[in-house]
């Protein structure tokens, strides 16, 4: 199996693209695309809140990337650093799935978040893919809320 690699600025677009095609409900139009590549790619940069790891497909572009936004939390006992990451995006190419590169990408940023002296780490899983994270060491929380809110103006946010 391919070695995943931590992800740099150049690896956006393609970050990007596997997150809408995979994961998003309805995939971004090119303007959208383009904003998010833009934006994670200033994120990737040394000093940034992005941390990826990906594997490369032969036939260009990615296979995997698995995706964490860095946030501080304040420190306590269980967050001595402050730091806590949400996993925003584990997304594998059809032609590359049932290889173990998305569990070998997310174990690679997992342990890379680990040395950074991340200890929460929060994530949304869909049905079908909880048993990846369970096999990580992630469980359920019942108590997670979640809640989308946008100006009173009615426009979307950006």
């Amino acid at each position: 199996m391919p070695e995943p690699r931590l992800a740099t600025p150049a690896d956006a677009a393609e970050i990007a693209r596997l997150r809408s095609e995979h994961i998003l409900s309805e995939p971004l139009d090119d303007a959208w695309l383009t904003t998010c590549a833009d934006q994670l790619a200033l994120r990737l940069q040394d000093g940034g809140d992005a941390r990826a790891y990906v594997i490369d497909s032969p036939a260009g572009g990615l296979a995997t990337c698995a995706l964490g936004l860095v946030h501080a939390v304040l420190p306590a006992p269980k967050y001595p650093k402050g730091l806590a990451v949400r996993i925003h995006a584990v997304a594998t190419d059809p032609n590359h799935r049932r290889r173990g590169y998305a569990k070998a990408a997310l174990a690679a940023l997992l342990d890379h978040l680990e040395d950074d002296g991340v200890t929460l780490y929060e994530l949304y899983a869909s049905d079908g893919s909880a048993p990846l994270y369970e096999a990580l060491g992630f469980a359920a929380d019942p108590a997670l809320m979640r809640m989308t809110r946008f100006p009173a103006g009615g426009g979307n946010a950006s």
